[in-house]
Formats: C-alpha cells, sequence, structure tokens
C-alpha cells in the first residue's frame, strides 16, 4: 500500500479542520455543512462529468481512485538486470533458449517480446508490435486520468453556479439586512466545496495517475530496447550501459553494486 496518497488525504482534511476549529470554533463546524450547497457543487459536477464520458470510462474512472493506494511494483533497475540475466543467456544458449525463461514470467509484456524475438520475428515487426501495444495502455490509462481532469474542473466550475443560485436568492431578500451575512455565507460555501473537491481530491488523484503512468511507461520502453538489444545479439554489457540511460544517475550506481553484465 502507498502510505503517501493515504496520509496526504488525511492530512489535508486535518488541516481543513485545523483551519475552521481556528476561525470559527468546535461550535462553528456545522456553519460549513449546507446540503443543498452539496447537492448543487457535487451532484452538478459529478453529473456533468458523466455527460462527458460513456458509462464505462466513468464507472472506470470512479474504480481508479484506488489505485492511488496501491504501490505499484515498478523497479526499472531490477528489470534491468532481469534483461541482462536473459541476454546472458541468449549469448551463451542461444535465443531459443529464452522461451524457457519466458514460461515462469509474471510481466506479460516482457514475456511477449519474448515470445516474438523467439518465433523470428523481424525486428522492426518487434518493435511496432510491442509500441502498438504501449500506446494502447498508455491511452486507457489516459482516460482515467482525463476523468478526474475532468472532474476536477467541474468542481469549481459548480461551485461557482452554487456561488451564483444563492447571490441570485439574496439579492431577491435584501428587505432584511440581518440576512444578508449569512445568506452570503451559504452561497459561497459552494465555491468552498468545489475548491475542496478540485485540489483535495481530483487533482492530487490525477496527478498521482499520470505519474504512475508515466513510470509504467518508461518501464516497458526499458523492455523493448532490451529485447531488441538482445535480439541484436549486443553484448550484455553494452545493454546494460544502454538501458541504464534510462535511470537518474544516482540509480546508476547502485545498479552497479548489483551482477552486472557478463560475457
Amino acid at each position: 500500500m502507498d502510505i503517501a496518497s493515504l496520509a496526504g488525504i488525511i492530512l489535508c482534511f486535518v488541516m481543513l479542520v485545523f483551519g475552521i476549529l481556528s476561525s470559527a470554533g468546535a461550535g462553528g463546524i456545522h456553519e460549513y455543512i449546507d446540503v443543498p450547497s452539496m447537492v448543487i457543487t457535487f451532484g452538478g459536477s459529478f453529473s456533468a462529468t458523466l455527460t462527458s464520458v460513456s458509462m464505462a470510462d466513468y464507472i472506470g474512472g470512479l474504480k481508479s481512485f484506488t489505485l492511488i493506494f496501491k504501490a505499484p511494483a515498478l523497479d526499472t533497475a531490477a528489470m534491468i538486470q532481469k534483461i541482462i540475466e536473459l541476454s546472458n543467456i541468449a549469448r551463451k544458449e542461444g535465443l531459443l533458449s529464452l522461451e524457457e525463461a519466458a514460461s515462469d514470467m509474471d510481466e506479460q509484456f516482457l514475456k511477449k517480446g519474448i515470445l516474438l524475438i523467439v518465433d523470428g520475428t523481424d525486428p522492426d515487426l518487434v518493435r511496432a508490435i510491442m509500441e502498438t501495444e504501449l500506446v494502447s495502455i498508455d491511452g486507457r490509462h489516459k482516460n482515467r486520468i482525463g476523468f478526474w481532469d475532468t472532474l476536477g474542473a467541474m468542481g469549481p466550475a459548480w461551485g461557482m453556479i452554487g456561488t451564483l443560485v444563492g447571490l441570485v436568492d439574496m439579492l431577491y431578500h435584501m428587505e432584511d439586512p440581518a440576512s444578508l451575512g449569512p445568506a452570503m455565507a451559504v452561497a459561497l460555501i459552494t465555491t468552498l466545496y468545489g475548491s475542496l473537491l478540485a485540489n483535495w481530491i481530483c487533482g492530487p488523484v490525477s496527478n498521482k495517475l499520470k505519474a504512475d503512468n508515466s513510470n509504467e511507461m518508461m518501464l516497458k520502453e526499458v523492455m523493448i530496447e532490451g529485447l531488441l538489444s538482445i535480439q541484436a545479439g549486443e553484448n550484455p554489457r553494452v545493454i546494460e550501459e544502454k538501458l541504464k540511460s534510462f535511470l537518474a544517475p544516482k540509480d546508476r550506481a547502485s545498479s552497479n553494486e548489483e551482477a552486472g553484465g557478463e560475457e
């Protein structure tokens, strides 16, 4: 489980409650709860988002919220070492020996590439097939990210709509000056709700999913380059140096401490 996302959401709530208690006191918390404002802001935002996407993408987008709490098993350095091991096997025993190594793999993308190589597929075709799948995966991820971007944009917009509704009602009852302050406060609560939806939930979720997607795309690019290098018969040490260019400098040093390319 990725504790950072859970801690971030909880800490945001703590900061919000602290701000309310500091300004309004414990007895003022109820002033920040207004059901009609919630209906307008949250109901309008989710309904408008539903209008923007298909039902399948809408449900998938909602489900993707749980992904931010899962720690993705993406270790680029470990994958590079795995590819170096495969290159050593191929160099010593031939490309056909990789089929046995692929049989126990859980990473389907890498397994698919190995089987294409074992079948003697042309390198350009191997790259085309794997990059097509890479684009498809990226597209599915961006659909989920787009859901949260859309919902995040709708939150402040519907918060403003709720504020305008409240202001119109307030202006119709200006004959009672004592009611103007509370009416204005209620009108502005919808803007608060919209901002919370966008900046507490939607924006962070979108950013987290974008980061996870970027890391996964890089990992799969490492697989593509590594497998094509193996197919080309390149020296394992050359493959290692090529793939380490995907890593940050500090990670390259730690990777060197592990079993490097053998000849």
